[in-house]
């Protein structure tokens, strides 16, 4: 069938780093075609009414930003607001046979006088000074580099300029940088759980894959910060794809595109619509999506099975739970990130129940209220009720545990991960729940099978797969488009095909950086 149109650029799926290319190559005069599946765009990073009949717009799958760019931001014109929160964190725990707590954040005397009533001294807040300041400095050295050409390994090592903190974080197991630094098992458990949001791993794996995700959820913005969307994910993506058309690209939803033919030159890529089955030519075509999924629509060999790890729990409450450390107030507890059973050790034995195939026995996830901090995703009348959302992730659930049974398996984890949650509370959190207009519980679970199914990432795995050290291959330089999108991390074996998703080099999370990188090296910059 001959070709429809020809476009400069044709990007298939229209996820939020779709499209920051879209509005990229747009904006540089391109003629820009994006082709999205579903009947929307935004991807992961959308917002739902996830309960019928109740007014709250939840990020049902992503929900906090850190690795959005502010350059991206501002080259596009983006109008969204991102807030700060109050409070880092809050892990409860038991001491001396007494409930307790650590709170991180609300000023530095509060965190130091807080890491003293759980620990007895204040060497651990100093421990925790020293880490969280070598975790800054490789962030300010680092984040910037995400959106220029890809450096050598060498060429960041002499960036960061710490070879003490290059080797805790890039040579060796994060879990001996984290043991030499805190005694406290608790303590080591908070620092170890930005290693595993959605990468199924040890303190100790030494293929480092948990190295690699804690250089991510550290560097945000050049101070690791985590921010509240405004008007929750959904309000970021509506504002790309905005940004997008009003550059002038083409964006058609319910259109899934079948297969990308490519010579090096010019390609040809098919989709299905609502009219029917059509074909596209374009000179370039980026792939926001999967490494699998760009192997199936090239026709190639699919590259290694990746898997998912996480466990997904949207809520709405009427109110927030009491809990049953008498000093910790719910609404600073619950502004941050509300750590349960992630103690170190705690960690250690989720991973291998899961590893040796069974569920964790003691589920460890974290939980954060997005309406503490933004309650404008609320219908008024819900906000003035005091209602409040909750999210829950939890960790070392990796896909396999659910592939015999999904639903049973949801059900049997979600009871485990709520039970764990209702330790450190005073009153159940059954007891708070919202009811929807059917008189259900305003409670969603989503396994990565769940995610794989609805999101089509592979595994369910947050980030198509484990992420990558930012640095080039030693063959940047010899790839078959002269080196540019080796160069920026997006190359495929096509010259004029090019990964704009997170499973690019310095992709994962919702960052557009995947899509920046992809529209830098078709541009030849």
């Amino acid at each position: 069938m001959p070709a429809l149109a020809s476009y400069d650029a044709v990007i298939v799926g229209g996820g939020h780093n779709g499209l920051v290319a879209a509005a990229y190559l747009a904006r540089s005069g391109r003629s820009v075609l994006v082709l999205e599946r579903s009947w929307r765009t935004g991807g992961a990073a959308v917002s739902d009414e996830v309960f019928p009949g109740v007014a709250a717009r939840l990020s049902r799958y992503a929900y906090l930003v850190s690795l959005l760019p502010a350059r991206i931001a501002a080259d596009l014109g983006l109008r969204t607001a991102l807030r700060k929160r109050r409070f880092s964190s809050y892990t409860p725990a038991v001491r001396g046979g007494r409930p307790t707590g650590l709170l991180i954040g609300g000023g530095e005397s509060r965190t130091r006088e807080s890491f003293a009533r759980l620990t007895g001294s204040d060497r651990e807040y100093a421990a925790w000074r020293r880490f969280q300041a070598m975790t800054a400095r490789i962030a300010e050295r680092v984040f910037p580099t995400l959106t220029e050409p890809l450096p050598t390994r060498a060429g960041l090592r002499a960036l960061v300029g710490d070879d003490a903190a290059w080797e805790a974080v890039f040579e060796r197991p994060i879990g001996e940088a984290i043991e030499a630094a805190f005694e406290d098992d608790l303590v080591r458990g908070v620092v170890l759980t930005d290693a595993l949001i959605g990468t199924f791993a040890s303190a100790h794996d030494p293929g480092l894959a948990q190295n690699r995700c804690f250089l991510y959820h550290v560097i945000g913005q050049g101070t690791g910060d985590w921010d509240v969307p405004v008007g929750g994910m959904g309000a970021v993506t509506d504002a790309l794809a905005g940004a997008a058309r009003a550059a002038g690209a083409e964006i058609r939803t319910g259109h899934e595109v079948t297969s990308v033919a490519a010579d090096g030159r010019t390609a040809e890529v098919a989709f299905r619509g609502p009219a029917g089955d059509g074909t596209v030519g374009a000179a370039r075509v980026l792939v926001n999506a999967s490494p699998q999924g760009l192997a199936a629509l090239l026709g190639d060999p699919p590259p290694p099975a990746a898997e998912g790890a996480q466990f997904k729990v949207n809520m709405l409450l009427r109110r927030l739970p009491a809990l049953r450390d008498p000093a910790a107030d719910p609404r600073e507890a619950f502004a941050g990130t509300f750590h349960i059973a992630e103690g170190y050790r705690q960690l250690a034995a989720a991973h291998r129940q899961a590893a040796d195939g069974s569920p964790p026995a003691t589920p460890p996830s974290e939980v954060y209220c997005h309406t503490l901090t933004d309650p404008s995703i609320l219908d008024p009348r819900l906000a003035a009720r005091g209602c409040q959302t909750l999210t829950l992730f939890g960790l070392h659930t990796p896909a396999r545990l659910f592939a015999r049974d999904n639903e049973a398996a949801r059900g049997a984890l979600l009871d485990a991960t709520l039970a764990a949650f209702d330790e450190h509370l005073a009153e159940p959190l059954a007891g708070c729940l919202a009811t929807d207009a059917d008189g259900r519980p305003c409670i969603e679970a989503r396994t990565p099978l769940d995610l794989e199914r609805e999101l089509a990432l592979p595994g369910g795995h947050i980030f198509h797969g484990d992420l990558s050290f930012p640095w080039a291959a030693a063959d940047a330089e010899d790839a078959a488009d002269g080196g540019s999108g080796a160069r920026w991390g997006v190359a495929t074996r096509h010259a004029n095909v090019l990964l704009c998703g997170a499973g690019a080099v310095r992709g994962g999370g919702v960052s557009g950086i995947g899509g920046h990188n992809a529209a830098m090296a078709a541009l030849g910059r």
